[in-house]
């Protein structure tokens, strides 16, 4: 195991912070698996499941499994991690730009087309290889001019030329769900079922170039340009990216880590990084649903929110969900009534108990996509 520490550009004089990675295995290993937790730094659960995988890795070392190479950042947001507003964290926005740290990051298929487009032939092992030195290249040479884009860079040289990459997350109240692209859902569906997620929820291009899409997106979006130009030479998906919503904020227990630690044990032995028997794969626990179906509802008024219904909840559609309180209203009209609008299963929920009037209060995995444009919320 090589641990590192990877400093960022320092912001301002006397202050600057460091990135810690931990290389399990070769570094010219294959496959690659790339981990990172709490890059929205208030999600902590993800971090207690990197302590729990941690001796789990270096247990397979020592053991001599290692057959490919694992990179584990078990904080991949020291920026997030130091904001603090009035004794709460702060770490899901940037406080010198408001950006959101799982948005912006680069289109690496833009970056790397024209360096690329000419030099491709008939072995698809070939071209991809090719396309990861070229993004290698292009990320050396990015010089970031701010703390935040030394941080996007430092985790896209860590991450983005692995086969697959996991983004641990977690909601504000939630069971364990994943989002991922539709080009990369069938070598993590294992996955899936390994962990238990109760939701599933799958798009194309979600918007926003949130982390683990920009790194899975350099390669279909790359192949459809390619194509359109009529280049037919084989571009396969060279990374299956998905960001992993450990259940809720509270949910930061030994019990939930370590089993989280062992379904990602399992799968890193399902995909060939670590040797031993192929683990048995559990039935499907839910659908996979399109994130376009997924729907979120908000309060009509301002109130004390009262829930009727709770994640993991499968829903009808016209169920009632929860009940808006304003006590301040005269006679019947202090109870508003939220009624699902789609079928599914209610996956994530607020955690405060007091909601704005528009302000969002949870989100149900219907099947029938009906959104468009930025899927996810901010």
């Amino acid at each position: 195991m090589e641990r590192r520490e990877h400093p960022l550009l320092s912001p301002s004089l006397g202050s600057q912070k460091h990135l810690v990675s931990f290389r399990y295995g070769a570094a010219d290993a294959r496959p690659k698996v790339y981990l990172q937790a709490s890059l929205h730094a208030e999600e902590l659960p993800g971090m207690l499941v990197a302590h729990h995988l941690r001796p789990l890795l270096d247990a397979a070392e020592r053991a001599g499994r290692l057959r490919g190479q694992v990179v584990l950042v078990p904080a991949a947001n020291p920026i997030g991690l130091s904001q603090r507003l009035n004794h709460r964290a702060m770490g899901r926005f940037e406080f010198g730009t408001a950006q959101n740290f799982n948005r912006h990051y680069p289109n690496l298929a833009n970056a790397v087309f024209d360096s690329v487009r000419d030099r491709l032939g008939a072995d698809p092992a070939a071209n991809v290889a090719l396309v990861r030195r070229a993004a290698t290249d292009w990320l050396k040479a990015w010089q970031p001019a701010s703390e935040l884009d030394s941080l996007r860079r430092q985790l896209f040289l860590l991450a983005h030329d692995a086969d697959v990459v996991l983004d641990l997350h977690c909601d504000w109240e939630a069971v364990l769900h994943l989002y991922a692209e539709e080009a990369c859902w069938p070598p993590l569906a294992p996955l899936a079922w390994l962990l238990g997620c109760r939701a599933v929820l799958l798009a194309r291009d979600s918007g926003g170039e949130p982390f683990d899409e920009a790194l899975s997106g350099l390669w279909w979006r790359l192949a459809e340009r390619l194509r359109a130009e009529g280049i037919k030479h084989p571009l396969p998906q060279g990374c299956a990216s998905a960001t992993v919503e450990l259940r809720g904020e509270a949910d930061v227990s030994h019990a939930h880590a370590q089993a989280d630690a062992k379904a990602l044990m399992d799968y890193l032995q399902h995909v060939g990084v670590i040797d031993g028997p192929a683990p048995a794969i559990p039935a499907p626990s839910c659908q996979a649903t399109p994130l376009a179906g997924s729907e979120t509802l908000h309060s009509p008024v301002a109130g004390v929110v009262v829930f009727s219904a709770r994640p993991g909840d499968t829903l009808a559609a016209g169920d009632l969900v929860a009940e808006i309180i304003d006590p301040t209203a005269p006679g019947a009209s202090r109870v508003h009534r939220v009624t699902a609008g789609v079928a599914g299963v209610l996956y994530a929920a607020i955690g405060e108990r007091y909601v704005v009037a528009g302000g969002e209060l949870c989100k149900i995995a219907g099947t029938t996509p009906f959104r468009t444009g930025h899927l996810l919320g901010a």
